[in-house]
């Protein structure tokens, strides 16, 4: 297998279609439904599609998306986490989740630090965002121990609920551009 990342516990690799049956638990569990929203990927169909349209799609284009994240003791799957290029922002931002069962383990902090060093050695990005729910007080706690600061409020296309763009600033003497 081809990693991506690996870190003390962790090892990070790109999804496949073969990833169905995670995806569907992940997008379906409750802190993905309060945070992040109802995908609508109930099915091993619409799991495919999802994998297609969305972090397939990203590593041809982008070369960087959603990836899987996995415990290196058993290989459980028990997260997603990467850089995704959204259209409407300059720069490629920050996203994870983690299943329930693997919350509070410091697996979130693990992954997403071994994740952003990776953003800044290896692409050389100047800037790197993360979109978060306002509510979602663990992510943004999360995302400030890395070093993000909150930016200003932002809408995502298709989403009713104003989000909380943060920056993490990678060049100091560069202006922040949002």
């Amino acid at each position: 297998m081809n990693y991506l990342l690996e870190t003390a516990r962790l090892r990070l690799r790109e999804l496949t279609p073969d990833d169905t049956g995670f995806v569907i638990e992940l997008l379906n569990s409750p802190g993905w439904l309060q945070f992040i929203g109802d995908r609508n990927v109930k099915t091993n169909a619409q799991a495919r599609e999802y994998l297609e349209m969305g972090p397939l799609k990203s590593y041809r284009e982008q070369g960087h998306g959603l990836a899987l994240v996995e415990r290196k003791e058993d290989g459980q799957a028990i997260g997603m986490c990467g850089l995704l290029q959204r259209a409407n922002l300059d720069h490629p931002d920050l996203g994870f989740a983690l299943l329930p069962a693997y919350s509070g383990q410091g697996y979130a902090f693990e992954i997403a630090s071994a994740t952003v060093a990776h953003a800044i050695s290896a692409l050389s990005l100047p800037t790197l965002y993360a979109i978060v729910n306002p509510d979602n007080v663990r992510s943004i706690s999360l995302l400030e121990k890395l070093g993000f600061l909150f930016t200003r409020p932002h809408h995502l296309p298709g989403v009713e609920k104003e989000l909380s763009l943060y920056t993490l600033p990678i060049v100091s003497d560069r202006p922040i551009s949002n």
